[in-house]
């Protein structure tokens, strides 16, 4: 109890962005795309738009188109206005790839970028099960790929997570959802980065005066990293028993207090010593992506390709 009440003195910052809220009810609203491009369904709804799947009928390929209306509120058009700005910038086997770009004379955005007919890996994870370490090292090797490219560019994600990363069925796992991404063109303020899933932030950017030495931001997508190959593994958000329902509160005791995920002793050493490289609670312990991409556990993904 000692330790909790002297932990309680330290100067935790509130969050800057809401907590995500329940769905509200879609207004309809006419989208108008390329004459080449046919709508064959909807994929989603969200960030003041909607995403589409279509097919080009002149190059008989798929994409997925996603449609921002003008009249989004200016905190979303913000983001998205980033994320556009973002994927002008990169070009990556490993990052979502964007076509085209069209900023309509209404005020309407329209993004066509590459389809993933999988889906993301928590719909896969939901679908199919648990992940096997394999299967984890593959997907850590790709997503480190990712993310070696994007942190050598000065961009930091800051909302990696099972749904932000998308498969195809080829199983080519891809970065996507650059909407609260961050341009390093400066130092970080870490008390300007309570943006994307609270679920996983790490300690830093809920405290980053007792975790955040040496604040990079960089390291904030390496803590993301392993706790999503954690959920991948277990088959539940690691920090939280299983069926837990979160509150800001109990994420934010169990990031910055609790103890390290507990893994099983079936666990080999190798996913073991990764987790352990991901989830350091000092920010500057927490190993590079590029050093990362050698660690064994991935090294025996790497050398299979």
């Amino acid at each position: 109890m000692a330790l909790v009440q002297k932990r309680r003195q330290l100067s935790l910052h509130l969050p800057r962005c809401p907590l995500p809220l329940p769905p509200t009810t879609t207004t309809t609203a006419t989208t108008t795309i390329s004459p080449d491009l046919e709508k064959l369904q909807v994929l989603g709804h969200g960030n003041g738009g909607t995403v589409y799947k279509v097919h080009n009928n002149k190059t008989s390929k798929t994409y997925a188109l996603k449609h921002i209306h003008a009249n989004t509120d200016s905190t979303t058009r913000r983001q998205i206005l980033r994320e556009v700005d973002i994927l002008r910038r990169i070009d990556s086997p490993y990052v979502i790839n964007c076509h085209n770009i069209t900023e309509r004379q209404d005020g309407d955005i329209q993004i066509l970028m590459e389809f993933m007919d999988a889906g993301n890996l928590d719909t896969l994870l939901k679908k199919t099960g648990t992940f096997s370490e394999p299967v984890l090292s593959n997907v850590a090797f790709q997503v480190l790929n990712g993310l070696n490219y994007i942190h050598t560019n000065k961009i930091i994600h800051r909302d990696i997570k099972p749904a932000n990363l998308l498969v195809n069925s080829k199983f080519e796992i891809k970065i996507s959802d650059f909407g609260v991404s961050k341009l390093m063109c400066r130092t970080l303020d870490p008390c300007n980065s309570y943006v994307g899933t609270c679920a996983y932030m790490s300690p830093e950017r809920f405290d980053p005066e007792t975790y955040g030495r040496d604040y990079n931001g960089y390291a904030a997508d390496i803590w993301s990293l392993g706790l999503t190959l954690l959920e991948l593994y277990l088959g539940h958000f690691p920090l939280l028993s299983p069926g837990q329902r979160p509150d800001w509160a109990t994420l934010m005791c169990a990031i910055c207090f609790g103890e390290s995920p507990s893994l099983p002793e079936s666990v080999s050493g190798e996913f073991r010593s990764f987790i352990e490289c991901c989830l350091q609670k000092e920010s500057s312990k927490r190993w590079t992506a590029e050093e990362l991409l050698s660690h064994p556990f991935v090294m025996q993904s790497s050398q299979k390709l």
